[in-house]
């Protein structure tokens, strides 16, 4: 044990947790408190725009802020004929916009209100059945959504005067409050229902109450100290609502995982007749060990959100890092103290028709596995070839569509359909001006703003803008003098059409900036928007998609490589994470791109996976499939130290973890699906992606692939070149001194040699 530190600190946590119980607890729930009142007293620091973002968005966002610009909220009012008939140009249109005109003026809570009949304006469509009145919202733009109400109360009064048009209202904030007010609630119920879903499932993998309650309770309070920590470490790397989101997820998952790993192993030693401290200690020492082993790992591959360069992603990372690593200290720490206090108390609330599993007879094998997956290994392990060409001919087909994959960010119709009117209101604009809700933004910085060559410059800029192509207009000019900044909007032809809308924003940065604004000296104009953040945020992607990817299957594989000293163990995790993200992959495809099966999960083929999906899965996932990849070889490796054959030691490594394995299979898959219940299509996508992926690697690749795989490895399992015998040993010999022998000495069967 003093050769060893991986099994060392497990053993020793959790020796001295159970010899200093009420000490373990309360330095437990101190830490809590104080994560939690740091976090409040040092407040919150949130990811802005533009944090993170490399490109022209980036620049342009740092030059308005060190300007100090707040950019008010702009918001439209559509006037439209219904029938087509009434033009701009007809009275009933014209006392419609002056009575919108009117109405927003009368709230207080608007400035700059322009009319379509203005000189200056251009708000007239083409065919003039439609008109815009623009205005911006009074106060601080952060807060626009919160006071949008009157305004499109008074908006909603005009319209119902006028039957003959339709008069609706878009911008920033009424989109906000729309969003807010349709999928806020549905999301925090989401969140909410989580918990009671996962404490369900384990009542009925434990048939007890108290049991049930403590891997919740654990991943509860490893959330809120995560959360307290999270406003600490906000100063060094902001947080978003996004992050807090994953985290809850991620924090629930393995704190649930972790927990359910621990608790078992000490009721199935128990089961067998150990006394509690001997139940206990085993646990520490294997199941504590594979804890650590999973948890580094998983933080690992959190940690490879770190490269990607962008504030959102570096805050997911970092708060699931740091969930993580409470979590695993606490399974470790807190949780053989609770064991060691409740004792046969943990078997307390009963569920009266969950019957209890008999104890153990004092047989090597466990009372708990699990008959379903003795049939299926019985399969597995007559044929292992046969099995793993069939389970990897059905993967590589279900991950066959990903490679057809196409990312995006999704328009407002993708992302919503037409659950939402403001959704349409959305594609009346952008029909009737093609570019007008989301236009492109020019920000000029010169030394001087007014100065000639500069002003000649941006008014070359307007009409080269139209003249190439790349917008129909209007293109408005916002200067700051005092700031020596200037705003360009340019509307770009394509609209919502997100790939045409591109290519006129190739045309604005790639031959008319430079033909005008380029020509300056001392001239910077990067050009940012929705579509400009969008192509910016998909480069930066695809950009980092490869350092990413290696670092996390890099340190992966070393971490599996020092943990299990073998490099056919390294190799093959590998390869079967792999496997697993593949099949997502696949799914996600086929049924959000192409639309297969979408119906069924009350979907629709959008022709697009968001572009920040791949990534995110493919970070999480690798880190959550380790859980089970490391339990269940422990296992098989621990049995095999106990002198199993190889058969037996698999057979007995999957069937004795099975129970774990698929409760805490369900309680991931059920999570997930929640959230792929919400309207919004992105997080469709994410919760039956990752729900999908929990599921295949529970049962596919850990009940069929990797025992078959193993047993046509045989001794080979073990592997580990010469030249690699001096890394650091960080394995541990189960069998040595963690494991005594049961009480009852009987033979079993299998086994070649008795340690």
């Amino acid at each position: 044990m003093a050769r060893n530190g991986v099994k060392g600190f497990a053993a020793r946590a959790g020796g001295w947790s159970v010899r200093h119980r009420w000490a373990a607890v309360g330095i437990w729930v101190l830490f809590v408190v104080l994560a939690m009142g740091l976090g409040s007293a040092a407040g919150r620091v949130d990811v802005s725009d533009g944090d993170g973002l490399s490109g022209e968005t980036g620049r342009a966002a740092s030059i308005v802020e060190a300007a100090d610009i707040d950019e008010p909220v702009g918001e439209t009012v559509l006037v439209q004929s219904k029938d087509g008939e009434l033009r701009a140009t007809a009275p009933e249109f014209r006392r419609a916009v002056e009575d919108v005109v009117q109405a927003v003026e009368g709230t207080g809570a608007v400035t700059h209100v322009r009319s379509p009949y203005a000189s200056a304006s251009q708000t007239v469509s083409k065919d003039g059945r439609t008109a815009l009145v623009q205005f911006d919202m009074r106060g601080d733009p952060e807060t626009a959504s919160d006071r949008i109400e009157p305004v499109l109360a008074a908006v909603a009064g005009v319209a119902d005067d006028h039957d003959a048009l339709r008069i609706e209202e878009i911008g920033g904030a009424s989109m906000d409050k729309t969003f807010d007010d349709a999928f806020g609630d549905d999301f925090r119920r989401a969140e909410y229902s989580a918990v009671p879903v996962a404490l369900g499932i384990l009542l009925i993998a434990f048939g007890a109450l108290v049991a049930a309650l403590l891997p919740v309770a654990l991943a509860i309070t490893a959330i809120m100290a995560t959360m307290g920590l999270m406003g600490v470490v906000s100063h060094l790397q902001p947080m978003s609502e996004t992050a807090d989101s994953v985290m809850l997820l991620v924090g629930l998952a393995v704190g649930v995982d972790y927990c359910l790993f621990y608790l078992r192993r000490e009721r199935e030693e128990r089961m067998k007749g150990h006394d509690p401290q001997t139940a206990l200690r085993v646990a520490a020492a294997t199941s504590g060990r594979a804890i650590i082993v999973s948890g580094v790992t998983v933080c690992v591959a959190m940690a490879g959100m770190m490269f990607t360069g962008l504030a959102e992603f570096q805050a997911m990372g970092l708060a699931s890092l740091i969930v993580v690593a409470v979590a695993m200290v606490g399974s470790v720490t807190v949780l053989p103290a609770l064991l060691s206090l409740l004792g046969e108390r943990v078997e307390k609330g009963r569920v009266p028709f969950l019957r209890r599993r008999n104890k153990g007879d004092g047989r090597g094998d466990s009372p708990e596995g699990s008959r379903l997956w003795q049939r299926v290994l019985t399969i597995v392990l007559a044929r292992p070839a046969v099995s793993v060409v069939v389970a990897v001919g059905a993967l590589v087909a279900i991950a066959s569509p990903a490679l057809g994959m196409k990312t995006q960010n999704l328009t407002l119709d993708q992302e919503f359909g037409d659950s939402l009117p403001i959704v349409a209101t959305y594609d009346r604009v952008n029909e009737a001006f093609p570019g007008g809700s989301d236009p492109a933004e020019v920000v000029v910085k010169a030394d001087d703003i007014d100065a000639p060559a500069v002003r000649s410059a941006i008014a070359d800029f307007r009409a080269r803008a139209v003249s190439s192509g790349a917008s129909r207009g209007p293109v408005e000019v916002t200067v700051h003098a005092r700031q020596n900044v200037a705003f360009i909007d340019v509307p770009l032809i394509g609209g919502s059409d997100q790939d045409q809308a591109e290519k006129s924003l190739a045309l604005l940065r790639d031959q008319v900036r430079p033909d005008t604004l380029g020509k300056v000296d001392g001239v910077e104009a990067p050009i940012t928007g929705q579509v400009a953040g969008s192509k910016d945020f998909n480069d930066q992607i695809v950009g980092s998609v490869v350092p990413v990817f290696v670092f996390v299957v890099v340190f992966a594989f070393l971490l599996m490589l020092l943990s299990f000293r073998s490099l056919t163990v390294a190799i093959t995790s590998i390869a079967l994470n792999l496997l697993s993200v593949g099949a997502a992959y696949g799914i996600l495809v086929a049924v959000f791109q192409n639309g297969w099966g979408a119906s069924l999960v009350g979907a629709e083929g959008v022709g697009a996976i968001i572009s920040w999906l791949p990534l995110f899965l493919f970070v999480i996932l690798f880190g959550l499939s380790m859980d089970y990849h490391v339990f269940v070889v422990s296992r098989i490796k621990e049995a095999r130290l106990q002198g199993r054959t190889n058969t037996d030691a698999i057979r007995h490594g999957v069937v004795t973890t099975a129970g774990v394995v698929t409760s805490a299979a369900v309680i991931m898959v059920a999570v997930f699906a929640i959230f792929g219940t919400l309207s919004m299509q992105s997080f469709k996508q994410m919760g039956v992606g990752l729900a999908a992926a929990i599921l295949i690697d529970a049962t596919v690749i850990r009940g069929v692939l990797l025992p078959a795989v193993m047993a046509l490895l045989g001794e080979r399992n073990w592997y580990l070149p010469k030249w690699l015998e001096r890394m650091p040993d960080l394995t541990h010999d189960e069998a040595s001194d963690a494991l005594t022998a049961p009480p009852h000495q009987e033979h079993r069967e299998g086994e070649e040699a008795r340690v």
